[in-house]
C-alpha cells in the first residue's frame, strides 16, 4: 500500500495533497506538516524493507512544503534563489503529473478496446528475437519462404553478364617454368604473346617474371627502354623438345 495522507480536511496521496494546495482548493495552514511527517515515520515502519525512492521523494515534497507554509506564515521571509528553484522545480513536477495521469486515462482506454499501441517514429527502437516456445526450423524456413515469394516480381527480366576466365598468377608462374625449361631462352613478347592476350593476361605473365627472377629460377635483360625482355633459365640441361 501506498502511503496515504490523513488529515480532517483530506484523504489520498501525496501527489494528489499538493495539487489541491497548488489549485488553491486547500490551504496550506489548515496542514499540520507535523502530524504528516509522523504518519510517514509510522509507515515506514510498518513496511518490510525501507523505501528508498519513495523516503527521498517524501522528504522533496515536504521540504517544498515547509517552504510554502513558511513564507505564507511569514510574508517578509526572503528565500535564496536555490529555495525559490526548488518551489519551481515542485510546481514543474506537479504539472508534468497531471499531465501523465490525463494521459494514462486515455492509454488505459486504448488497452482494454484491444487496440495496439504504436511508439513514434522518431523514438528508438530496440529489435529483441523472441521466438515462442513451438517455433521449429522448418516453420521458420516455411515463413521465410513465404516472404520471399511475396516479393514484387519485376516484368524485365535481369541483364545476363558474362565473367571471363582470368589467367591466375600460379597457372602463368608454371607454364613459364615449363616453357623456359625447353627452350632454355626466351622472349617476354612471345611468351606472353602481347597484342594477342588480353592486357590482364600480359599483367599476369609480367608478375609470373617477376616471380620466377625473385627465385632465381631465370635471369633477364633488357638491352633499352621498352624493348622485349629475354629471358633465360639459370639451370643448364639438355632442353627439352
Amino acid at each position: 500500500m501506498a502511503f496515504t495522507v490523513r488529515h480532517e480536511h483530506f484523504q489520498g496521496p501525496l501527489e494528489l495533497l499538493l495539487s489541491l494546495i497548488e489549485k488553491r482548493k486547500l490551504h496550506i495552514n489548515d496542514l499540520a506538516l507535523a502530524k504528516v511527517a509522523d504518519d510517514f515515520i509510522a509507515y515506514v515502519k510498518s513496511l518490510g524493507a525501507f523505501p528508498i525512492a519513495e523516503s527521498a521523494h517524501f522528504v522533496l515534497i515536504a521540504s517544498t512544503l515547509l517552504l510554502i507554509k513558511s513564507k505564507s506564515l511569514l510574508p517578509g521571509l526572503a528565500l535564496t534563489d536555490e529555495e525559490k528553484g526548488s518551489i519551481e522545480d515542485l510546481e514543474e513536477r506537479l504539472r508534468v503529473y497531471q499531465k501523465i495521469k490525463e494521459l494514462s486515462v486515455e492509454v488505459n482506454k486504448l488497452v482494454k478496446s484491444g487496440k495496439r499501441l504504436y511508439p513514434r517514429g522518431d523514438m528508438p527502437i530496440k529489435p529483441v528475437f523472441a521466438p515462442p516456445a513451438l517455433l521449429t526450423l522448418q516453420i521458420l524456413k516455411e515463413a521465410m519462404h513465404s516472404v520471399i515469394q511475396s516479393f514484387p516480381k519485376s516484368e524485365k527480366e535481369l541483364p545476363k553478364a558474362a565473367i571471363k576466365k582470368i589467367m591466375s598468377l600460379e597457372e602463368a608462374i608454371e607454364n613459364l617454368s615449363v616453357r623456359i625449361q625447353s627452350a632454355l631462352r626466351m622472349s617476354f613478347k612471345e611468351f606472353a604473346k602481347a597484342g594477342k592476350q588480353e592486357k590482364v593476361n600480359v599483367i599476369v605473365s609480367f608478375l609470373a617474371l617477376l616471380e620466377l627472377v625473385k627465385e632465381g629460377v631465370i635471369s633477364v635483360t633488357q638491352n633499352k627502354h621498352f624493348e622485349d625482355i629475354v629471358m633465360e633459365t639459370e639451370y643448364l640441361g639438355v632442353p627439352k623438345y
